[in-house]
């Protein structure tokens, strides 16, 4: 097909239109509850706030800010995210580096039970009773530990390690490193395009910890912020202390789950476009097969 023919430019413009009318699928939802967030509790009972905020308030957001729970949740979040982040490129890296290696016996038979567990989920009572014995319940260990690794991740970063030569490896080896100073001094520094494509993964999944907050933390002291803002919605806005968020006659229990959505929200959405690319390679790393 000449990529100037009617059949390919008709292609395209149906191509171009269903993927506009999907983005827009996401987008206005979104564009709703940032109008909203900004509305006035008049405008949002009338149901007249659309994409544009009516009647322009600041209210919830001053609300948000001047709770003490919620900025207690985005902390823990932030430190889940870092802390468990580094946990995860630590872990996955020393993983991947030895399956990476030809020369390593077995590595193919770990491949395949890594695999399946991407295929078959351990039941979630084993799982409890497993974190118990370990005393993991009620701690940020459980939401950082139990998922040090991941299947996916440490496929894309094992097909980049493989691609780096032999030479340079049997060079380290020759100097004298060892295989934690060879991964360190050579494999690391080569690989930073996909290390930062898999902690892009890794960040985004540990600032959305959910349900393994709701399954092993008890202490509401202890919630990330995507689980106190599931309180916030189920309980209308019921904060720590047992007043409602609509305690003051100028806000509205909606307007502040709006904003707490859009704060939850605003840190992934600001890095993701400068950080798209790294996305990009990480699916073109993902699609080299052996």
């Amino acid at each position: 097909m000449k990529y100037d023919s009617p059949g390919r430019k008709l292609f395209l413009a149906g191509n171009y239109m269903f993927l506009t009318l999907l983005a827009l699928t996401m987008l206005l939802p979104f564009l709703n509850v940032i109008a909203q967030s900004f509305s006035s509790p008049g405008a949002i009972d009338r149901g007249v706030v659309m994409f544009w905020p009516v009647e322009f308030t600041l209210a919830y957001y001053e609300h948000v800010f001047q709770d003490v729970s919620i900025w207690r949740a985005f902390g823990i979040s932030v430190y889940i995210t870092l802390l468990g982040t580094f946990i995860n490129l630590a872990a996955t890296a020393s993983l991947a580096y030895p399956l990476s290696r030809p020369e390593y016996v077995g590595r193919k038979t770990i491949m395949v039970f890594i695999l399946m567990t991407m295929i078959f989920t351990a039941p979630l009572i084993p799982q409890f009773i497993l974190m118990r014995e370990l005393s993991l319940v009620n701690t940020l260990w459980s939401l950082m530990l139990p998922t040090a690794i991941s299947a996916f991740n440490l496929f894309v970063l094992r097909t980049f390690f493989a691609q780096i030569p032999n030479e340079l490896i049997d060079s380290s080896r020759i100097d004298g490193c060892s295989e934690a100073r060879t991964l360190w001094s050579i494999v690391l520094p080569l690989s930073k395009p996909a290390l930062a494509t898999v902690g892009i993964f890794y960040s985004v999944t540990n600032w959305n910890k959910y349900m393994d907050a709701l399954y092993y933390i008890n202490d509401r002291a202890k919630y990330p912020l995507q689980v106190k803002l599931r309180e916030l919605l189920v309980n209308e806005g019921m904060t720590d202390t047992g007043n409602m968020a609509f305690e003051a006659s100028s806000q509205s229990v909606q307007g502040v789950q709006m904003a707490v959505i859009l704060v939850a929200t605003l840190p992934i959405i600001l890095l993701y476009p400068f950080l798209q690319r790294f996305f990009i390679h990480g699916m073109m790393i993902g699609s080299i097969k052996e």
